[in-house]
């Protein structure tokens, strides 16, 4: 009998379905991988499964969890199973945990809760956790708050929350989506590690192909609302039976295409550059350790050096902590480094007054990670796009404004009518369209642009990054593109930089710097970024070696005999 088995699930939310007769199990031991765009359902079919629904829900099926039905159960019965017999780990760790308990006490609650030990106890079942999953209280003491921890760490401390009473069910909604690749592999084999060791079944909710391919056993298809297709992971992946699959895996593929290939002018006649950075140093203070120490500093940015040009598209990659939001963040003028220096359209950003300043500011706009917390939700998109309007020096009329707007909202794909609506009537690929009309309304040559597409889903991922180089060829702009996600990196770059502790320790033309890396970190980085083919392989190898091909695949012509 299966540890989990759903049957028929449906559910609705003020009268709208949003999921529709969804049916599927899991064994112990056993991964399930769920995948599907943005909006497919995912997420809620998770929250479905803890019965953490929002209000206005109504569901109809079973939702079998050994023998018990838990859409039958009352909230006291399901607040001893949550936590106890059913553990998640949330996608986004920072709202999964209080930023005003340490995260000792937190490890320690579903402790004292449903296990009935002393605080005593919990706190030193704590230590043991935090060491599990790779930060021993020697160095991350439990006394620290979740700001005073790196991403990575805070979600390993959601995972020490969500195993600490040994559950039989781990669910794990996009638990990697916004880590860099390494923290990435190393939360992936920690949860790969605890489900072998302690005989979990886990159902892992994920838009990262290669992800899935990599970690799961059997595979479900979600599209709005509905499982479109199940199966086992190598065959799954093999086959593509659905054309909603197949689109899925050409997005996860997909390489926008250039008008022309970039010709980038090393002559000594080559153009001057929009953006050079020379020797730049940005440190911070960090906190003494006591009355009596010295003061020291943390290096984020240790001496820099980089040009952009007109019509470039250079990409800067490394781990969460290397620097690279720091250095962004000095070249747009919002910190102010300690050496060196910055030249953008040959004025430096933090010595320019008045009308300089304005036409810096004006040449190099932002498009920022998360859009919708950048966008004021009781402003109408239209005003919106509108804020970067003041850089202009002069005065601009209504009828003006209105122009610009509609010419960058058009630019983007979306129509002029957009302009009156509010942000959460848009999906989050059209709020990332909207933050890219944003930085294209005072007509800039360079944008800057911070994991623009990390939080979207493949096919959302694919049409954005189109977005992009259509733009770049048509309008000549320039990208400062940060992500963690190499393969966007390769896909959208002419050069790529890598950053480690600070320091550019590698840079060239993106094919040379993938295909032939140099340094050792570079070959670090490569090696732990997930790739959707190499998985696939390493699947059908492992298959093969165990024996547990399918029959028509192996060449099967004895079945009976």
């Amino acid at each position: 009998m299966p540890l989990l088995a759903v049957n028929g699930l449906n559910l609705s939310i003020h009268g709208t379905p949003i999921l529709k007769d969804i049916s599927f199990s899991i064994g112990r031991g056993e991964t399930l991988g769920l995948v599907g765009e943005s909006g497919s359902g995912k997420s809620l079919t998770a929250l479905a499964l803890m019965q953490l629904l929002p209000h206005g829900s109504e569901t109809r099926g079973n939702i079998r969890f050994r023998k018990r039905d838990l859409a039958g159960l009352a909230e006291r019965d399901l607040c001893r199973i949550r936590g106890r017999r059913i553990g998640m780990v949330f996608q986004e760790p920072m709202t999964a945990l209080n930023p005003l308990k340490t995260v000792g006490d937190q490890i320690a609650e579903s402790l004292t809760w449903h296990l009935k030990v002393s605080k005593a106890e919990a706190l030193e079942r704590a230590a043991e956790l935090m060491g599990r999953v790779g930060l021993p209280v020697s160095r991350f003491p439990l006394s620290r708050y979740p700001h005073q921890l790196s991403g990575g760490q805070r979600q390993r401390v959601v995972i020490a929350m969500a195993i600490a009473c040994k559950p039989k069910l781990l669910i794990a909604d996009e638990p990697t989506t916004a880590l860099d690749v390494t923290i990435q592999a190393q939360i992936l084999a920690l949860i790969k590690e605890i489900v072998k060791k302690d005989n979990m079944g886990l159902l892992l909710i994920s838009h990262d192909l290669a992800v899935v391919a990599e970690m799961t056993d059997r595979v479900a298809i979600m599209k709005e609302g509905e499982i479109v297709e199940t199966g086992p992971t190598g065959s799954l992946f093999r086959t593509l039976a659905h054309p909603y699959t197949r689109r899925l895996f050409d997005a996860s593929r997909h390489v926008p295409k250039r008008a022309a290939p970039p010709v980038l002018n090393l002559a000594p006649d080559r153009p001057a550059p929009l953006v050079s950075i020379r020797n730049l140093v940005r440190s911070y203070p960090e906190r003494r350790r006591s009355l009596f120490s010295r003061p020291a500093s943390f290096v984020a940015v240790d001496r820099v050096n980089f040009d952009i040009l007109p019509g470039q598209s250079l990409g800067l990659v490394g781990e969460s902590g290397c620097g690279k939001s720091t250095l962004a963040r000095t070249i747009l003028g919002l910190e102010k480094p300690d050496d060196g220096s910055i030249s953008v359209l040959g004025r430096d950003p933090h010595s320019a007054r008045g009308e300089e300043r304005e036409a810096v500011h004006r040449a190099v706009q932002v498009v920022f990670q998360d859009p919708y917390g950048s966008f004021n939700p009781r402003h109408r998109i239209g005003r919106t796009v509108a804020e970067p309007l003041h850089l202009l020096r002069r005065e601009i009329d209504d009828t003006e404004r209105r122009r610009r707007v509609s010419e960058a909202l058009e630019n983007v794909g979306l129509s002029a009518k957009d302009a009156e609506k509010y942000p959460h009537e848009f999906s989050g690929g059209q709020r990332q369209r909207i933050a890219i009309a944003r930085a294209l309304v005072t007509r800039p040559r360079l944008i800057v642009a911070d994991e623009p597409v990390s939080a979207l889903d493949v096919s959302i991922r694919a049409q954005v990054l189109d977005l992009l180089t259509e733009l770049r060829d048509r309008l000549g702009l320039a990208y400062l593109f940060i992500s963690h996600d190499l393969s966007v990196v390769r896909a959208i770059t002419d050069e790529v930089m890598v950053m480690n502790a600070g320091r550019i320790v590698e840079h060239g033309p993106t094919p040379d710097v993938f295909d032939h890396p140099r340094h050792p970190y570079t070959r670090l980085l490569l090696s732990a970024a997930p790739n959707l083919d190499a998985a696939i392989r390493r699947r059908a190898k492992r298959e093969r070696k165990s024996g547990l091909a399918t029959q028509g695949e192996s060449g099967n012509g004895n079945e009976g005999s």
